[in-house]
């Protein structure tokens, strides 16, 4: 088995140079990815919803290898992160491709970090919701336990052998078309409770996020990878973000050549360009 590697922070500049070493409960690590307070209002009139996004890309902009998923791209560091990531969210949303390409199942938080969600007031489970307004979903994620989340429309097809097939509790609606209502699906996450939102993509919903205004943060992962092809980029959405979106460092570390920043999304700026596309996956 690999060892977790050794961080070292370039960012903030007061701390450059402290190297976070590898622990059981990741005590260091965590606390550079807090979620804003229970009584503070996002960036939308959504209070107490954040939404964080964790990608990786090669050096050329690449969101998968030749392979067309992101696990030939990453490596040891970015595990590392991608454990924490996790560890500190209430729900893992993703579209039904990501579902589908990366064959999701469930999403277990590692025993040793669960003592830190306790004390956060969280449950040891993690929740994973899928957005899926028509699309098949794999048999192994349906029959995952716990069983997950699903945003759909009352339009799918399959609607009713859904509900019976994962529970209608855990067949939210948000639309009554072919397209998912973003926003809603985060208001209807965050009355169960599930406001540490953390999505792992893939590009199409972030880029969907991100015009509607509602990513708050991207954590990203430079892989020392040159892949040319033609990969997607990590955000994706058609129409441009007039203007773009600025952001902030909050950290950047480096583990051999890999590099991790975390970047708060000024809420701001930023605005679609058109009209934004239906997540129909």
């Amino acid at each position: 088995m690999v060892e977790d590697p050794a961080l070292d922070v370039l960012l903030p500049v007061r701390r450059a140079g402290h190297r976070i070493a590898p622990s059981a409960d990741e005590h260091e690590l965590v606390a550079l990815f807090p979620y804003p307070g229970s009584g503070t209002a996002g960036r939308t009139s959504r209070p107490a919803v954040h939404v964080r996004a964790n990608m990786v890309s090669t050096l050329d902009g690449a969101a998968t290898g030749a392979d067309r998923v992101s696990g030939s791209i990453n490596n040891a560091a970015d595990h590392r992160v991608f454990a924490v990531l996790r560890a500190v969210a209430d729900v893992v949303l993703i579209g039904a491709g990501t579902a589908r390409a990366e064959g999701y199942a469930d999403v277990q938080v590692p025993t040793a970090l669960r003592a830190g969600r306790r004390a956060r007031g969280q449950s040891d489970t993690l929740e994973l919701a899928v957005i899926s307004a028509t699309g098949p979903l794999p048999d192994g994620l349906l029959d995952a336990h716990p069983r997950p989340l699903v945003i759909t429309t009352t339009a799918r097809p399959d609607l009713v052998a859904l509900q019976r097939r994962i529970g209608a509790d855990r067949v939210l609606l948000v639309g009554d078309g072919a397209s998912i209502d973003l926003a809603r699906a985060l208001d209807v996450l965050a009355a169960r409770g599930l406001r540490r939102v953390l999505t792992e993509g893939g590009p199409h919903l972030v880029g969907e996020l991100a015009r509607a205004g509602l990513l708050d943060e991207l954590c990203l992962t430079w892989s020392p990878l040159v892949v040319a092809g033609p990969a997607p980029r990590i955000v994706d959405a058609t129409g441009w973000l007039a203007p773009a979106v600025t952001a902030r460092p909050a950290h950047l570390l480096h583990s051999a050549g890999v590099l991790l920043g975390r970047w708060i999304l000024d809420p701001a700026t930023g605005s679609a360009a058109s009209s934004p596309g239906p997540l129909a996956g």
